[in-house]
């Protein structure tokens, strides 16, 4: 799933609060068990890999969506999760952000004594992909975070990402290691970030003679190609509007979780009953798990999951959160022991959701369902980061919920 693409990171403060961290810690790591499951850690690798993806996967984790915090918090979340089942999984997370990157050395190589593997070899790969992002990519990005993924059969990722200063934006590199041919000739699965305009890049694969001759770099600032590139430009906008959402596959989504007919069918698929607002959760989240790339072109659309811990597109519902939480951890526990209905119902629900999106073309009013996602949100234990600030509500936008259709 090699992928190429641009981004607007906007750059934003503060800290993910511990109740939305520890619930992203358990639906990160229930999430990657599922994938691992059913497809194995060489395709959890790629998705990672692949910006579009990632963005998705960070939002429907309850994080901003379009925030360039959903690195640092999901790759914070998916190490604290998943290493106390790194052996059984056979997947390691090593480095983070600040001082936990310059570790990444030291973790790798007490993992590879454990493992067998070239301890060194994957230090230097390591330190080859952090320095050809700060250094050979003249593009006003420093990093500052940097992740190395490994898998017990040697396959690695790499997410990192780095601060431009002057214009507080961010840009996230991606990389794996099943696409990597040469480190000095256009490695990368992804780089996200805005355009710069003309920018160094030694690592560019017409840049041989750049690479040859350092000495004329100062004239001579190859252009990094882009001519295959897809293009994520993620707004400054806090809101979610409708040029950020696939309105059909929304629309989707909310018809299996609210009409009748069709909730009652995603029930028997799933062998339980669940209420409409955990069922579009889980549909969503299903399709994190077993959707084609090409799915994931709007981020956006995966935040009408768990909400985002800024309220937008609306408070983290923590009831609903809790009970996707349950049947996901639920189904894995189950699978464990050869019970796999419910992870196969899981499956399923994807399916059935992109048949309902293909067969009914359904359409979902926007404004209509974010104004319903506030206005049952007290009732859901809606919660934003400003709950901990004096005077300040979780749900500030109260709204009828009777007003308008959801789809």
């Amino acid at each position: 799933m090699k992928r190429s693409g641009i981004a607007d990171l906007p750059l934003h403060g503060g800290r993910v609060p511990p109740w939305l961290a520890e619930r992203m810690t358990k639906l990160g790591s229930a999430i990657t068990e599922n994938i691992v499951h059913d497809y194995g850690t060489s395709a959890f690798l790629s998705r990672l890999s692949d910006p579009f993806w990632f963005q998705a996967f960070g939002a429907v984790m309850g994080m901003d969506w379009h925030s360039s915090g959903i690195t640092t918090s999901v790759m914070g979340a998916l190490k604290r999760g998943l290493a106390p089942k790194a052996n059984e999984l056979g997947l390691y997370i090593c480095g983070g952000r600040g001082r936990f990157s310059r570790n990444t050395p030291n973790e790798l190589r007490s993992i590879a004594e454990r493992r067998g593997f070239d301890g060194e070899a994957l230090v230097r790969t390591s330190r080859l992909t952090a320095r050809i992002d700060n250094n050979a990519i003249a593009d006003g990005f420093q990093i500052y975070l940097h992740s190395f993924v490994l898998t017990s059969q040697g396959e690695w990722a790499v997410v990192q990402q780095g601060l431009n200063e002057q214009n507080g934006l961010a840009r996230r590199y991606h990389w794996h290691s099943a696409t990597v041919r040469d480190f000095v000739a256009e490695p990368h699965t992804a780089i996200f970030g805005e355009n710069q305009g003309t920018i160094m890049n030694l690592v560019d694969a017409k840049a041989d003679r750049a690479q040859a001759a350092l000495l004329d770099i100062a004239n001579e600032r190859p252009e990094k190609t882009l001519s295959e590139a897809r293009h994520l430009r993620l707004p400054a906008h806090h809101e979610v509007r409708e040029k950020d959402i696939d309105l059909r596959r929304l629309g989707a989504v909310l018809a299996v979780a609210y009409e009748r007919g069709l909730q009652d069918f995603t029930e028997l698929l799933l062998l339980e009953k669940l209420g409409p607002r955990t069922l579009q959760s889980l549909a969503l989240v299903a399709e994190v798990v077993h959707g084609a790339p090409s799915r994931f072109n709007d981020p956006a659309r995966f935040a009408f999951a768990h909400g985002g811990k800024d309220g937008h597109p609306h408070p983290v519902p923590l009831k609903t959160y809790d009970e996707s939480l349950n049947f996901l951890r639920s189904s894995l526990d189950a699978a464990k022991v050869g019970q796999t209905e419910k992870l196969d119902g899981f499956r399923r629900l994807d399916r059935f959701v992109r048949s309902v999106e293909s067969q009914l073309k359904p359409h979902a009013d926007l404004v209509a369902l974010i104004r319903h996602e506030n206005a049952i949100s007290p009732s859901l234990n809606g919660r934003t980061v400003m709950d901990n600030k004096p005077g300040r509500r979780s749900n500030p936008r109260q709204a009828n919920p009777r007003q308008g259709s959801l789809f």
